[in-house]
């Protein structure tokens, strides 16, 4: 088990080390880095699968391996940040998870983490994983220096977060509960419907009577009209849905995230037509990164140490 020097919490305000453990606990597998508040940079990224053996303390485990690997040998780190899926108690740090991570249902993770890392419970964070993916953005990526700016993650479900002065807001004037656009009333259903892999992939069953994956549709575009025609079709829905969804907010820009954003040169022309110039789409600059430099930042935010974002290296320098 990895343990740290305590330290003092006046040695942690005054910044004598500036390296924290970062977490991104994804559907498929969880990774981890360093992250240097100093540079606002990750080092040593690693990732791991879930625990056949799906416990608590296996899953502890995990990260604690994780956290070595990513350390290797080098200075000690203060703290940890973990970006997770709700639905989840950020700030009691206790998982209400009921399908993949089972086992974590009502886990003060907070404490059973400080405890597992020799920590005391207030260096461990807990936030959204759309708001770290935004907050990585903000701090180092493609959404660095705008005031107003959305973060919309596509994939099997869609992940939104909202930014106002380089800060993620879950409430004001144009923002849905919590942040998240995901529910929201649209079309007869729900924003969902339109904009994430089970439409792409309903949308390309009703041209060819098949069943693909999204990947196996854009490696076809090239070739296949059908599977090119569906990602504009998705394009539009996009645009469409974004532009009501978020006209009451404003956003000067909006950040495209997720598996889905990899395909983006298939649909962003479309999707940036429907939306004009409401709003400028941009593709996330930081990729599978953003939710670690998130982490990272907001890590360092709740400790009134907004430096970490204020001096925020280039998108480039992050990806080590």
């Amino acid at each position: 088990m990895l343990k740290q020097n305590r330290g003092s919490q006046e040695d942690l305000v005054a910044g004598s080390n500036n390296r924290v453990l970062v977490y991104d606990v994804g559907g498929s597998h969880i990774s981890a880095a360093v992250f240097d508040g100093e540079s606002c940079s990750l080092s040593g990224v690693v990732s791991a699968g879930y625990p056949s053996e799906q416990t608590t303390e296996t899953f502890l485990n995990v990260l604690d391996s994780l956290a070595a690997n990513a350390m290797q040998g080098g200075p000690e780190v203060h703290g940890a940040s973990l970006a997770m899926p709700g639905p989840f108690d950020y700030d009691a740090g206790v998982s209400w998870i009921q399908h993949k991570l089972a086992y974590l249902y009502g886990v003060d993770l907070r404490r059973a983490l400080a405890a597992h890392f020799g920590w005391p419970a207030s260096r461990v964070h807990f936030l959204n994983d759309a708001a770290a993916y935004l907050m990585g953005e903000v701090a180092a990526g493609a959404a660095r220096g705008v005031c107003r700016v959305v973060g919309i993650t596509l994939g099997t479900g869609v992940g939104s977060a909202f930014a106002v002065g380089g800060h993620v807001v879950r409430e004001g004037t144009g923002v849905p509960p919590g942040g998240e656009i995901w529910n929201v009333a649209y079309r007869g259903g729900i924003v969902e419907d339109q904009i994430s892999t089970r439409a792409l992939q309903k949308s390309y069953r009703e041209r060819t009577g098949q069943e693909r994956e999204v990947a196996a549709i854009a490696a076809a575009a090239t070739d296949d009209p059908r599977a090119a025609e569906v990602f504009c079709e998705f394009g539009r829905n996009l645009g469409m849905a974004l532009r009501e969804v978020l006209s009451a907010f404003g956003p000067q820009a909006i950040v495209l995230g997720g598996g889905i954003a990899r395909s983006a040169h298939l649909f962003l022309p479309a999707a940036q037509g429907e939306i004009g110039d409401f709003a400028e789409l941009r593709i996330s600059a930081l990729g599978d990164h953003a939710p670690l430099v998130g982490a990272g930042a907001a890590w360092f935010e709740t400790r009134g140490e907004g430096l970490a974002v204020a001096r925020g290296s280039s998108a480039s320098e992050t990806q080590e």
